[in-house]
């Protein structure tokens, strides 16, 4: 059986997830330990930061913020424009944009700052979508490289030292920019922010036809280009207390769009807009581990008072892990066509990467599927 959080419907299985004596998640413990943080004390640390790499000449920029045009970076910029900061907005143009995904980049410009959008190679792009699927189980890889290296390729490019990044995932500090010495990114730190699941960028050469000319961007600048610029990064959510729901309505308070209802696989309407791939991605996370973005969204609901575990877990059962045939309006086989894959060669990568220990199999071995083709967990019914 698998063990779960006892606060929230995390399971066990979550990559780096630990669990207390009471058989709570450090998730949920993280969270708790916010509540005796001083977020006046972590704002007014902020600005000093602010201070050291405001441009008051207005003869460069104060900061990169990187962006995909959803609800957090819109937050982002929203928070520097208050603080009185000149952001260069960089967007690194996501795998298989939305028509939303491109009505809030353009609302997002609409706020008054400067923008630089940058788009890979489309056929190169979607070999490596195809290729990365195939061999670690993750359509969204390139994008997720993408999302790190582009904007440090721009910041070192217009000379601006400070990128402001959102959440830290990892939850940890406040980033390199809160040392007063010694604050440069390094290759190594981004690697370990950069998602690369133990697929390196080196190894895409010779792979598909692909060569070292078309993996510019998608590879780190060098240290010594870093150092050069002195580039440095922080986590907005070390210093301003964050909430996706808070930040989606700030953002749509600005002109962000957020969906009519559920995006598919979720349990809110205003995330993961921008990308008809990402439907796939969030259901090899189920795969792999049990769980998908539902869950997400229903432990962060839990932890903050929203929905009673129970309610949650009810709202989980009727929407996590559910095979995407449609994701934000989009039918699964037009987008495995875009990246020459047919839905029964996508069928047998999913059976593939289906954690047996984690789902039924019948007395032959073969996956046990829900109406819908999705497997059946073993434990269907979430404690």
């Amino acid at each position: 059986m698998i063990r779960y959080c006892s606060r929230c419907l995390f399971p066990e299985t979550k990559p780096d997830l630990a669990f207390d004596d009471r058989g709570v998640c450090s998730a949920c413990n993280y969270l708790a330990q916010r509540k005796e943080v001083d977020w006046d004390a972590r704002r007014a640390e902020l600005e000093r930061i602010l201070e050291r790499y405001r441009h008051r000449d207005g003869s460069n920029y104060d900061c990169v913020v990187p962006s995909s045009g959803g609800k957090d970076s819109h937050f982002q910029v929203i928070k520097m424009l208050e603080m009185g900061m000149n952001p260069l907005v960089v967007t690194s143009t996501t795998c298989a944009l939305s028509g939303i995904g491109r009505r809030n980049i353009e609302n997002l410009k609409g706020l008054g700052v400067d923008c630089v959008e940058v788009t890979m190679n489309p056929r190169v792009r979607r070999r490596i979508n195809r290729f990365a699927l195939t061999n670690i189980g993750d359509i969204s890889w390139p994008e997720h490289v993408t999302i790190f290296t582009v904007p440090i390729h721009i910041a070192v490019k217009f000379n601006v030292p400070l990128i402001i990044w959102g959440e830290n995932s990892q939850n940890e500090y406040g980033g390199p920019a809160a040392a007063a010495e010694n604050n440069a990114l390094s290759r190594r730190w981004l690697e370990e922010f950069g998602g690369l699941l133990g697929l390196r960028v080196t190894d895409m050469i010779g792979q598909e036809g692909i060569g070292a000319r078309d993996l510019i961007l998608y590879t780190y600048p060098e240290d010594q280009e870093l150092q050069r610029a002195r580039t440095t990064g922080l986590f907005l959510g070390h210093y301003l207390p964050w909430d996706g729901l808070q930040n989606a309505m700030i953002a749509q308070s600005r002109g962000f769009e957020s969906m009519p209802g559920f995006v598919e696989g979720s349990l809110a309407n205003y995330e993961n807009l921008d990308n008809h791939q990402t439907g796939i991605h969030d259901y090899f996370k189920y795969l792999k581990y049990g769980f998908g973005r539902a869950t997400d969204i229903a432990n962060l609901f839990i932890r903050r008072g929203r929905l009673t575990r129970g309610d949650a877990l009810e709202m989980v059962r009727l929407h996590d892990g559910r095979f995407p045939w449609i994701y934000l309006g989009k039918p699964i086989e037009a987008t495995l066509s875009e990246i020459g894959m047919t839905l029964e060669q996508f069928q047998a990568v999913c059976d593939r990467y289906t954690n047996k220990k984690l789902f039924q199999a019948d007395a032959k071995g073969r996956l046990v599927k829900r109406p819908d083709g999705s497997p059946r967990k073993i434990n269907d019914d979430n404690p």
